[in-house]
């Protein structure tokens, strides 16, 4: 049974400059910051983002606790092992605001047969689809 507080599957974003990170989700997606935990030595420890309906958390990167947390931000891995799916209903007006805010385009937006779709990196090395359905599906 899930906690009612947070939705089944919330993705977990591990990056570097966690405060910088999380002001840009907001400007860039609109994202509303629902908590924030802030460390002694300046490290973002935990934010949970709500964001188009559904939860986004993320934190700064901790190496000294690699072995417990198992995760490092797309800078130390020199890419990214996935990607994070956002269905919108307006894929050009999300694409370009996340440009405008400094993000880069991978993939410009462009009807498919599964419906509008780009793809982007943020600066903080994640990559972003942006979606929406096909009409009439």
């Amino acid at each position: 049974m899930s906690d009612p507080a947070y939705p089944p599957l919330s993705p977990y974003l591990m990056v570097k400059r966690g405060a910088e990170a999380l002001d840009w989700y907001v400007r860039a997606f609109g994202a509303e910051v629902v908590e924030r935990y802030d460390m002694e030595d300046g490290r973002l420890g935990h934010a949970t983002l709500g964001l188009n309906g559904g939860s986004l958390m993320l934190s700064d990167e901790f190496p000294e606790l690699a072995d417990i947390v198992g995760t490092a931000s797309p800078e130390t891995l020199g890419g990214t092992t996935c990607s994070v799916n956002l269905s919108v209903d307006d894929v050009d007006l999300w694409f370009d605001r996340a440009i405008q805010a400094g993000a880069a385009a991978l993939r410009p937006p462009a009807d498919e047969f599964y419906g509008r779709h780009a793809k982007l990196r943020d600066p903080f090395g994640h990559v972003w689809s942006i979606i929406s359905a096909a009409r009439g599906a």
